[in-house]
């Protein structure tokens, strides 16, 4: 067992059948726990991500959409937008809420190496930072002290590392933010347009500077929003046909594995053949088992 500082050998034996599998190790329900990263800075990222897609809500909701004259463009247009909104938000949710593929702390034991069995010439490494026996394309996260599957990198805006198990939550949550964002620039130009023809005080509950100074902020922060996250959910598209994560593009590492590209590799992700699961994030969601868990801290993240 060599040390994860050493040198790492690149022509690695097949993976045990102990080190495979998904959800931290094969342990029973590992991928369907609840997971929570302590950190400060990913916390107030998350929560600044609410508040905006709350106050993009508000505003298409209360000052363009309420005020319309046509109850046809207002419901249609509210149903739509809220529908994306909260998809968003749950996908989000699940991104920030599943364990990513967390490899356990402290298994590289000399009982553990005995229950692995190993044949000879079968090569393992151990994560000095964790002191964990460390899977084929685990890489180590200094945010969540964990070694973590397929890890494709952390993000602070949904307070966690993007790997195995909620790569599909974070795709799903790209996309809908995309998604909302083009809409409400939409809405903005045809509000912008009404209210040039007629009195400004007349298309909107809220006085002229204020409405003006709403749609202003709005406008600024779906252009931002949009332009992020379309590149990062072509980036997420490119790298799961690929089958290759962030940080193995990065490091240019030499593929050990046998790569699943295109629909195989979309497959592997979103799970099963294309259906309208694939973009439901609320999909395998187990709410009794939620609501009835206790929650453990076993370090920077609380799990139950």
């Amino acid at each position: 067992m060599r040390s994860a500082s050493a040198h790492r050998l690149r022509d690695m034996e097949q993976q045990h059948p102990l080190l495979e599998g998904r959800g931290g190790g094969g342990l029973p329900g590992e991928a369907t726990r609840v997971w929570f990263i302590q950190d400060g800075c990913g916390m107030i990222c998350a929560s600044v991500t609410w508040f905006l897609v709350l106050y993009a809500d508000f505003v298409v909701t209360f000052v363009m959409l309420l005020p319309s004259k046509s109850s046809f463009f207002s419901v249609s247009n509210g149903v739509m937008f809220n529908t994306l909104a909260v998809l968003a938000l749950a996908s989000h949710l699940r991104t920030m809420l599943t364990d990513p593929g967390a490899v356990p702390k402290g298994n590289a034991t000399k009982e553990y190496m005995d229950r692995l069995q190993l044949k000879p010439g079968e090569v393992i490494y151990k994560c000095s930072k964790c002191c964990s026996i460390k899977p084929d394309r685990a890489h180590h996260c200094s945010i969540c002290r964990r070694c973590i599957r397929k890890m494709d990198h952390h993000c602070p805006w949904v307070n966690n590392c993007v790997g195995e198990n909620n790569q599909r939550y974070f795709v799903l949550f790209t996309m809908y933010v995309a998604m909302i964002s083009a809409h409400a620039l939409v809405l903005c130009g045809i509000q912008f347009f009404t209210c040039v023809r007629v009195q400004w005080s007349e298309c909107s509950d809220f006085s002229p500077p204020v409405t003006i100074i709403l749609m202003i902020f709005l406008c600024m922060e779906a252009i931002l929003f949009l332009t992020f996250t379309a590149v990062m959910f072509g980036t997420q598209i490119h790298s799961i046909c690929d089958d290759e994560t962030e940080i193995e593009r990065l490091k240019a590492e030499r593929p050990t594995w046998e790569r699943r590209v295109r629909w195989e590799g979309m497959k592997s992700v979103f799970g099963g053949q294309p259906s309208l699961l694939w973009i439901n994030p609320f999909a395998g969601l187990r709410l009794r088992r939620f609501l009835s868990t206790r929650i453990h801290r076993t370090g920077p993240e609380l799990s139950v």
